[in-house]
């Protein structure tokens, strides 16, 4: 009898989405080189090929034109045909079947430009209600009336769509961003991100008592570190299951929501001013979207600070997932006998979509500091790059809608416990961060609040 080879680790998706996201962000470098050759202005050939949908506000065919009173179709033909391509390469890579894939992944884009449509409409985009809650909401309406069509499941694969994005955003995440709020802007981030990780899923293991501890770790990280990319690279690290992971993503976006808008007024009538305040958000509000716009309502200063807490935040998101993994493998997961697990079971376990993205993280962070020229061309190659990341990340949510049912998520429901934990989680989120915010810019970095109010 023949025995059963294990799968080898080059054929995952893992390490698919490292090279499909290399491949996406090489591609946008080297055009954006070649382009800018002879010391010309740095521009990407590859960007105008591909395109968002625009914004409506009666007529959502209106979406289809482009702020310059451009056909935006062609830019979404061309983002359609890109990921296609990519990943049916990686399908192939992977060893699995494609026949089945271009017909499947067509309807799945065409669900992901309905839940863009949505997003985009003018008083709903006012609100910042973004497309990854309609991408969800799609998904879930779709699984939970009908069920998923038969013809639509080989398309539905959300983690290789969020990991090959998530390698993307690797370019959008610089290190250098850390020297604009200095060492206020890194105790903010690093401090009380991680200390409101641990303390709320101690929470949700000794005092909520919540059985599944992937469920509580998912959650605790979605809330404290960055949303829903967080949960997206925890879930990978403790094996949580596919309704955990949505669950926690759809009470983030809906928190997310709810703290974008009442966060502004709030330290507005608090008079925290745009320094403090925008710090307070970028520490606890998930979304990246969200943290820009509710940060805008404080001016220009705040979205500044606010921005660049988030992305000092999400630098974080490598070392969580290796810290998760970690603790999973030698105390949740331990053996019986209390042996000590090999560091080889460590790195089995710890999600390698991460390594792409900080290796994007580090490449674009260099290249953005190495002059003038390699700024420009950094910043012009992300171009593409992000669109096609929006996209990835707008397909895996519709995915992720597809793939849960809410007959399997009440038991996860029972008594209410992940919503108390995150509820509790954030509260102290807020508390924390903004004490860290107080402490770091009024107490011992005042001249950094000064020099940012100038």
């Amino acid at each position: 009898m023949e025995e059963h080879r294990p799968r080898s680790p080059w054929l995952s998706e893992d390490v698919w989405s490292i090279w499909l996201g290399w491949a996406v962000l090489l591609a946008a470098l080297g055009a954006t080189w070649l382009a800018s050759a002879g010391g010309e202005k740095a521009t990407n050939p590859l960007a105008p090929r591909l395109a968002d949908l625009g914004s409506w506000v009666s007529n959502p065919l209106d979406a289809f034109v482009g702020k310059q009173g451009e056909n935006v179709l062609p830019g979404v033909a061309g983002v359609f045909v890109a990921l296609l391509a990519l990943f049916s390469v990686g399908l192939a890579g992977m060893r699995e079947r494609v026949r089945s894939f271009p017909l499947a992944f067509t309807l799945l884009f065409l669900l992901t430009m309905f839940a863009y449509l949505l997003a985009g409409q003018k008083v709903v985009k006012h609100y910042n209600l973004e497309y990854a809650l309609w991408a969800l909401t799609v998904g879930l309406l779709i699984s939970n009336t009908i069920g998923t069509p038969a013809i639509l499941k080989p398309a539905v694969r959300a983690e290789f769509y969020i990991k090959t994005g998530l390698v993307m955003f690797g370019a959008e995440v610089l290190f250098h961003l850390l020297l604009k709020l200095g060492p206020p802007g890194v105790f903010i981030a690093w401090v009380a991100t991680p200390t409101t990780l641990i303390l709320t899923y101690l929470f949700g293991q000794k005092v909520l008592k919540i059985e599944s501890k992937s469920l509580n770790m998912v959650i605790s990280a979605d809330m404290s570190v960055c949303g829903v990319s967080a949960a997206i690279a925890t879930a990978a690290a403790c094996k949580a299951k596919k309704e955990e992971l949505s669950l926690a993503i759809g009470i983030s976006l809906a928190f997310t929501v709810i703290m974008m808008v009442v966060m502004p007024p709030v330290i507005n009538w608090l008079e925290l001013g745009p320094v403090l305040g925008g710090a307070w958000i970028g520490g606890t509000i998930d979304s990246t979207g969200a943290v820009a716009a509710a940060g805008d309502a404080l001016g220009e200063t705040g979205l500044m600070v606010a921005t660049t807490v988030k992305m000092i935040q999400n630098i974080l998101i490598g070392a969580v997932a290796f810290g998760v993994a970690m603790y999973w493998v030698t105390c949740v997961e331990k053996s019986p006998d209390g042996s000590r697990p090999s560091l080889m079971e460590i790195w089995r376990r710890f999600p390698k979509f991460v390594l792409g993205f900080i290796a994007a993280s580090i490449l674009f962070s260099l290249l953005s500091t190495s002059g003038a020229q390699g700024e420009a061309v950094a910043s012009a190659a992300t171009a593409t790059s992000k669109t096609l990341r929006g996209w990835c990340f707008c397909l895996a949510f519709v995915s992720i809608g597809l793939e849960t049912n809410f007959r399997e998520l009440k038991q996860y429901l029972a008594g209410g416990k992940p919503l108390v934990l995150y509820v509790c989680g954030q509260t102290l989120n807020l508390a924390l961060t903004l004490a860290m915010a107080w402490l770091m810019f009024t107490k011992v970095f005042p001249d950094a609040a000064a020099s940012l109010n100038q």
